[in-house]
């Protein structure tokens, strides 16, 4: 399976196609070990990475400074230092990484940074209360994307994920139901909630 991935992404490469990988690790699928030495050797053929605070601990065993993600203590400055670390060891042009501060199992304080090499860009920090948070990570891996294919800047492109991954919380399911302008709207601070006629 490693092999026809492997060919794949040096396929996509060679032709030019931007690769993106989100680590999305999952202890019931595989231990860390098998995680670090699959994801290892695929990611040297890979533009994007996208992770949430774990994923690199838990895939390639990087751990932030000064940063519980079980505690929910974030330091951003950790995380620069971090996505720095995987850009030199695998040559990505961008790093993601979500950022999930934890209250409760409902509750929530929601952000993400983006590294490019040179700067990092560390998007608005929003309050989210979790109806599901089931895709959230998948709506802010399209929503930058989905930014950068429109030609929006690395500080735009952040804020419209960082919107889509919000609004997911409040959608029950695996997939957002949100349009263009609510994201547009709440990335651009419009998230009163008042009912819109």
């Amino acid at each position: 399976m490693t092999e026809l991935l492997q060919e794949g992404l040096e396929t996509a490469n060679k032709l030019g196609i931007k690769v993106s990988v989100d680590l999305n690790y999952r202890k019931k699928l595989w231990g860390e070990k098998d995680a670090r030495s699959c994801m290892t050797a695929l990611m040297p053929n890979v533009n994007v990475l996208f992770g949430n605070g774990e994923d690199p601990i838990r895939v390639f065993g990087l751990t932030p400074k000064d940063s519980d993600v079980e505690k929910g203590r974030i330091n951003v400055e950790g995380y620069k230092e971090l996505e720095k670390s995987l850009i030199e060891q695998f040559g990505f042009e961008k790093v993601a990484i979500t950022l999930r501060e934890s209250i409760s199992a409902s509750e929530n304080f929601w952000s993400a940074v983006l590294y490019d090499g040179q700067k990092l860009y560390q998007g608005s920090r929003h309050h989210v209360w979790i109806v599901d948070r089931v895709g959230t990570g998948d709506a802010f891996a399209a929503g930058l994307i989905y930014g950068f294919l429109k030609g929006k800047n690395e500080t735009d492109a952040l804020s419209f994920a960082i919107a889509a991954a919000c609004l997911k919380h409040s959608v029950l399911g695996d997939f957002s139901l949100a349009t263009v302008e609510e994201v547009e709207a709440f990335a651009e601070g419009k998230t009163t909630g008042r009912v819109q006629r």
